[in-house]
């Protein structure tokens, strides 16, 4: 899970950014229209309403500490969901399986 900012807006929202979400199983790929100043609380939303309601809550979640993923409300969501939340370290590649 990360995000691309700094994007010219588009589109009839004009989004400037996407939410990038990567099932490491299917290697599937959601590119999700984002609002770089949206919340927290709407970022959980569009979350929810285009990962967990389609696909289910995931067992584990691995992010970067990107500053809007590690605010007090996402991690009382994942501990409500039960969904464990991993959190990577830049520039290790072990985090994601990879080395």
């Amino acid at each position: 899970m990360d995000w691309v900012t700094g994007l010219v807006p588009g589109g009839r929202e004009n989004f400037n950014a996407f939410l990038i979400m990567v099932d490491m199983l299917s290697e599937s790929v959601r590119l999700l229209p984002y609002h770089k100043e949206d919340t927290a609380m709407n970022t959980s939303l569009l979350f929810w309403n285009n990962i967990i309601s389609t696909c289910g809550v995931p067992k584990t979640i691995i992010s970067d500490r990107d500053t809007k993923f590690t605010l007090e409300f996402w991690t009382n969501l994942y501990e409500i969901l039960g969904t464990k939340l991993a959190l990577s370290t830049t520039y290790h590649p072990q985090t994601y399986g990879l080395a």
